[in-house]
């Protein structure tokens, strides 16, 4: 199976934004028509103004780009989106200078396979981008660097899409803290892990879900479960315990960010569960000293910075990867 994987730089929404949506949005149209419409746009809107009131300008901006029709602009504000679910893993280590590095793995054919680098809000940005403006995993020119992985848990309930919220972050936030406190106060509409790793060395990992308190932990590392196991097909189809002993372990013998991109490039942090929608489709290495962006898969690699930000097209092919490193 081959896929394309772009690098795009745009400082400002403009004509390759605009070209993205144009591109993208009638598989979203599709997708969101799919499930049982639980907002409208004035609802939608009072809560990014209660809850994200700095990114309102930016969504009034998109919508208008593209010329957005009601469901556009509710999907742009990135409030109560349709359920998704993703197997990933994600480690921080502090061997040299800190680094965030994970895993994403989720269904091929819904994965828009976007590198972005933009300045929407005057602070610089590079981030894989999900449902257009969302945020996988992506790191801004102050050195804060974020990564997300699904909680493990069916409860879905009232807030935000976790890929907008960490948009967010990275647009206004610049220190572990600030994220902290953005995950406490803003609601997410489903259970996930995000890690978030800064210029200071300063990590942690926070466990939020729509129907309790936010969790912060000094866990250098997340897969895809929040304490005890609540959904049994976590386990049997991301086998979510056996990588997070997995990751502890790896972190106790106190490996080199190199040496942890080629562990995650091998079984079991590297997925090839292709068909049921769970295979690895890159791995992110983000390096908050130096401003440094790699993806990795097994057979091709991508490098960027602020920088240097070079706009390019990969051609990736996702096959079975090497035998364990370990």
């Amino acid at each position: 199976m081959k896929r394309y994987f772009t690098a795009i730089s745009e400082p400002k929404p403009d004509h390759k934004w605009k070209q993205l949506f144009l591109q993208r949005w009638p598989a979203y149209r599709a997708w969101i028509n799919e499930s049982i419409p639980t907002t409208d746009l004035p609802t939608a809107l009072a809560a990014l103004k209660k809850y994200m009131p700095e990114m309102v300008p930016n969504h009034e901006r998109l919508c208008a780009l593209v010329g957005a029709d009601e469901l556009a602009s509710v999907f742009l504000t990135g409030f109560q989106p349709p359920t998704y679910f993703s197997a990933c893993s994600q480690a921080v280590t502090t061997v040299g200078d800190i680094s965030l590095i994970r895993n994403y793995d989720y269904h091929l054919d819904r994965f828009e396979g976007i590198l972005l680098n933009t300045a929407w809000n005057g602070k610089k940005v590079i981030a894989s981008s999900d449902c257009l403006i969302g945020v996988l995993d992506g790191m801004n020119e102050d050195g804060l660097a974020v990564s997300l992985t699904f909680g493990g848990r069916t409860k879905v309930g009232y807030g935000f899409g976790i890929p907008y919220i960490l948009r967010y972050i990275l647009e206004f936030c610049s220190t572990v803290k600030e994220g902290l406190e953005v995950l406490r106060n803003v609601p997410s509409h489903m259970s996930y892990n995000v890690t978030l790793a800064d210029r200071s060395g300063e990590y942690r990992t926070a466990q939020i879900a729509p129907d309790r308190k936010t969790m912060i932990s000094e866990f250098a590392f997340a897969t895809n479960h929040q304490g005890k196991i609540d959904w049994e097909e976590t386990v049997d189809i991301a086998k979510t315990r056996e990588r997070a002993n997995f990751l502890e372990a790896l972190l106790k013998r106190g490996f080199s960010i190199e040496k942890l991109t080629r562990v995650f490039l091998t079984p079991p942090l590297y997925n090839t569960n292709f068909a049921e929608g769970f295979g690895t489709l890159y791995t992110a290495v983000y390096k908050p000293m130096e401003g440094q962006v790699e993806l990795h898969w097994p057979n091709e690699q991508m490098s960027q910075s602020f920088d240097n930000f070079k706009e390019e097209i990969k051609i990736v092919t996702y096959e079975r990867p090497i035998n364990s490193a370990v």
